[in-house]
């Protein structure tokens, strides 16, 4: 059975001295070469042995992404266990949760702080035998728990089972089946409590091959591409780049230093292939409108006299599918040379080829943008119980507003009746760990899984996304409304951060709005508007004035049902520690509108 370990050890063999990845160790990048990579794993694997841990045991790994997640999930894999992964934010209650649900064995965690964490509810984890800590630092002199252990420790005890025993990984590869669980990935439990999708081997191997093939996904066989590694790998999307694609197509791997400094990571490593949630290309966008704002009067003229060109040819890309005209491609290449080469260079996107958007919707201005810098984009759709395979937009023939076409092998159809948007295909999940009441849920009668999305085809194939099943409204007067789709108009402009769109059952619909703070406060120091704090700066008079120039314009491109009557600005910014948001950044809707239901009672009460 080919699986992602085998992957990484066929790889081995054949290109040893091949970069697999690297990462940044005291200032300078260090290569890990496929050899090695697999060397660490095999001995991990044997450490894993030598503790007990057998077929379909759970091991856990609660870190920022590193060399030793990956060892982690390739030597687990090898042996026929699972592997759970935590968010690096997750507080102790939910770690707890994550932990005892999934019923893991073994936790690999990073440092002090999520050592901490496990301790802290060790008692509701009663099948956690060993934490296997990475980072020494404040550890070490200080702790002497029973069930903690160095990472030092167990490639120790690895290495002396391997020479004891050189061929007891080999025997679980080769027992390897189709339905091992290869990995649990929790959902980020936007609605209730996180579900642990059992992925398997198979779906593992199919996801790899579907998102290859037709060169959907933009990525060259043979290793000639570079990606900058960031999101949390315990997300099925970045789980997919940095781990399957890493296996699969030999992508090389650069593990970001944190997510605070994805920007000179990026311009340091310059990947050709780079996926990014919504919230990373806004920001982008934000970083540059805030830097041509700020720019001496030349710079800025020249940098609105390029961008607006690049703005022009945004829209006729997006007219023509991605494949550019003779009058586009001479265009961008003056534009190359006089401004758009730097700009890239300065983003850290010289090189990139095919950059991807996905996990959740963003507005089409958004990617007009980076399509007019040069930068293919392209809209990718998938959720964790299909290891994110469903559909893409494909290379020169992009469809802004949409998601793609269905990906080679999978099948895809919209519910006639519910128009919720349902997938059949060999990467759908086996279901979720310990609940059966919600696998059979997850599933309509014919077998189908529900994905929870609204959305319809085009007649030649492209997807669009309306909304989830659950936040659509409907209004008073019986009117269905898609707030996604208003709430990503809003924030494609570089002064929001968050829009939750409200209004179910209401005569009419509201707003929390949530400035991008660095944008809005540049904004109000070049008008000499003096502020303290976030809640300072939001309730200014010309920053309320602002936003409602904002949502004026938008609601211009909204039918009268769909236009915001009242909006109004949030006091802090939203925060997943406080509740408000997912651990990728997705809004809690039903948590933020009862944590400021007095905003909202206000709109509804007659204010404003």
């Amino acid at each position: 059975m080919r699986t992602v370990a085998t992957r990484v050890r066929d790889r081995a063999r054949a290109t040893p001295h091949r970069v697999a990845m690297r990462e940044k160790h005291l200032g300078l990048w260090r290569e890990i070469e496929w050899q090695s990579y697999w060397d660490s794993s095999l001995t991990v694997a044997h450490a894993l042995l030598s503790l007990g841990i057998e077929p379909g045991d759970r091991v856990a790994v609660h870190a920022e992404n590193r060399p030793e997640w990956l060892y982690t999930d390739i030597a687990t894999v090898s042996i026929r266990a699972t592997t759970v992964g935590l968010y690096p934010t997750n507080p102790a209650s939910e770690v707890g949760y994550l932990l005892s649900h999934s019923g893991s064995r073994l936790l690999v965690a990073e440092d002090q702080e999520q050592v901490d964490k496990a301790l802290a509810v060790l008692e509701s984890c009663p099948e956690l035998e060993w934490i296997v800590y990475l980072e020494p630092r404040g550890i070490r002199s200080r702790y002497h728990h029973k069930k903690l252990m160095s990472w030092q420790e167990l490639l120790q005890r690895g290495a002396e089972h391997r020479a004891a025993h050189p061929g007891a990984v080999d025997e679980r590869i080769a027992a390897a089946a189709q339905e091992d669980i290869a990995t649990l990935v929790y959902t980020s439990g936007t609605t209730g409590p996180p579900k642990g999708a059992m992925l398997t081997n198979s779906n593992v191997d199919f996801a790899i091959e579907a998102s290859l093939g037709g060169g959907s996904y933009g990525i060259t066989p043979g290793g000639k591409d570079l990606i900058l590694s960031y999101l949390p790998l315990c997300h099925v999307a970045e789980r997919l780049l940095t781990t399957w694609y890493n296996a699969g197509a030999g992508v090389q791997v650069n593990f970001a230093e944190s997510i605070s400094t994805v920007q000179p990571n990026l311009r340091e490593v310059q990947p050709t292939i780079l996926f990014g949630v919504p919230r990373i290309w806004e920001k982008v966008l934000a970083t540059v409108t805030i830097g041509v704002q700020n720019a001496t009067m030349f710079k800025r003229l020249n940098g609105r006299l390029w961008l607006g060109l690049a703005d022009r040819i945004g829209h006729r890309l997006a007219a023509t599918g991605g494949r550019h005209t003779a009058r586009t491609r001479l265009a961008y290449a003056i534009g190359w040379v006089c401004y758009y080469r730097a700009l890239r260079e300065r983003i850290g996107m010289r090189w990139v080829r095919h950059a991807l958007s996905g996990a959740a919707p963003i507005a089409p201005e958004v990617l007009r943008f980076f399509m007019g810098i040069g930068i293919a984009m392209h809209e990718v759709y998938g959720m964790t119980e299909n290891t994110a395979i469903a559909t893409a937009n494909r290379p020169r023939k992009v469809r802004l507003g949409t998601v793609g076409v269905r990906l080679d092998g999978a099948e895809v159809r919209v519910d006639a009746d519910t128009g919720e948007i349902q997938t059949r295909h060999a990467a759908v999940f086996a279901g979720y760990f310990r609940d059966p009441e919600a696998t059979a849920r997850a599933f309509t009668a014919d077998g189908w899984l529900r994905t929870g999305d609204v959305g319809e085809f085009s007649v030649d194939g492209y997807l669009r996304i309306t909304d989830r099943v659950k936040d659509i409204l409907i209004t008073a007067g019986g009117k269905n409304v898609a707030p996604s789709e208003i709430e990503n108009g809003l924030k494609a402009s570089p002064y929001l951060k968050e829009a939750v769109v409200l209004g179910d059952r209401k005569p009419y619909l509201v707003a929390l709005i949530g400035i991008e703070a660095d944008t809005v406060a540049d904004w109000a120091q070049r008008r000499g508007l003096a502020f303290t704090t976030y809640r300072d700066l939001t309730e200014k008079p010309e920053v309320v004035e602002l936003v409602q120039d904002i949502i004026r314009q938008a609601n211009t491109h909204q039918a009268t049902v769909a236009q915001i009557k009242k909006f109004r600005l949030l006091p802090k910014e939203l925060d997943e520690n406080d509740g408000e948001l997912t651990a990728t950044q997705k809004v809690k809707r039903a948590a933020v509108a009862t944590r400021f239901a007095d905003l909202v009672n206000q709109m509804y009460g007659g204010a404003r």
